[in-house]
């Protein structure tokens, strides 16, 4: 049975960008920061290993080139040891991790969130479904067997990257595998709003606080800062660079009621933002709104999922059917 009662944290802090080794050592000392802080989970920001790449936005892709290869090199597999100290010291604490991180996937890279247990166990790790505009200069797409809801001893966690909020199938895809928390990982928003408002945090800090409203769940949203050497890597020019600012730092955390649970940071400092909660005040929302139960309208409207995983192989003889086995129908 699930705790009902504890401590949550979400990061907010200056990734170690495009450097793995560096990536991980600064991960397990937050880890054990939150531990040592009594959070039962710890929630990272969006690509926050090895860095979100902002160069993709600021510059022409010809330009961002040589940026390539080396954020695939410190980019990080799920089975690899960088990711199992990562686990090592989740289960040295005792806490769950929720890491946001740039998944080398073969010889591809995705943007992807995984979900660690305080044994230090995998419970998923999960891909973007698409990414964001010129996020996909970088990384691959995920599948329908990404939008996933996982029992764990502190409820039902899922998660989503980014923009993948603004997608109101995604949401509700997770909403009716009836998540308790989930992990809303985002990069930092040190973009100009007068550049692109929608990008800023205004907007996306509003998704968080509606996703919490609508499915009734705790919601993690933590997000990374930039800062002047940060920048300067991203960009590469002060005229590529202007769009951006340093800062943006907008971490928050938010009840099913969507209230905010703890006080912001300074958009430039670095930290962890702790909230204690309470998965009964799910029960007190779900009263006047379930999207999955009561206040749905199946009848009407609908959610069709292939949550099958696609992969680019299928074989055309699978030992686990009988017929092929037997030699088919037709077989004496």
């Amino acid at each position: 049975m699930a705790r009902s009662q504890f401590r949550v944290a979400a990061v907010q802090a200056v990734p170690v960008f495009m450097d793995l080794a560096g990536s991980v050592e600064k991960t397990i000392a937050l880890i054990g920061e939150a531990a040592d802080n009594g959070a039962a989970l710890v929630a990272f920001s969006e690509a926050w290993i090895p860095g979100f790449p902002f160069w993709v936005f600021v510059n022409a892709p010809f330009q961002g080139m040589p940026h390539f290869a080396a954020y695939k090199q410190n980019s990080l597999a799920v089975d690899s040891d960088e990711m199992r100290a990562i686990q090592d010291a989740a289960q040295e604490h005792g806490i769950h991790v929720a890491l946001g991180f740039s998944e080398l996937g073969g010889d591809s890279l995705y943007l992807a969130q995984a979900l660690i247990d305080d044994q230090g166990a995998f419970v998923f790790a999960r891909r973007k479904l698409k990414p964001t505009m010129a996020e996909r200069m970088v990384f691959g797409e995920g599948d329908g067997s990404d939008l996933v809801v996982a029992d764990t001893d502190i409820g039902r966690i899922g998660a989503l990257c980014c923009w993948e909020h603004l997608g109101p199938l995604n949401k509700f895809a997770l909403y009716a595998q009836r998540e308790q928390i989930h992990f809303a990982a985002w990069p930092s928003f040190g973009l100009d709003q007068d550049a692109v408002y929608a990008f800023g945090h205004e907007v996306n800090n509003a998704a968080s606080k509606i996703y919490a409203v609508e499915g009734q769940c705790f919601v993690l949203a933590p997000c990374a800062v930039t800062d002047d050497a940060l920048l300067k890597t991203i960009a590469g020019s002060a005229e590529a660079a202007a769009p951006f600012r340093t800062g943006g730092g907008y971490t928050m955390i938010y009840g099913p009621d969507g209230r905010e649970l703890v006080e912001p940071l300074g958009e430039h400092e670095e930290g962890i933002l702790y909230a204690d909660i309470d998965l009964g005040m799910i029960d007190m929302a779900k009263i006047a709104y379930d999207p999955n139960g009561h206040y749905a309208r199946p009848d009407v409207v609908r959610l069709w999922l292939n949550d099958e995983p696609m992969a680019p192989v299928q074989r055309a003889y699978d030992d686990s059917d009988d017929t092929l086995e037997s030699g088919g129908d037709d077989a004496d």
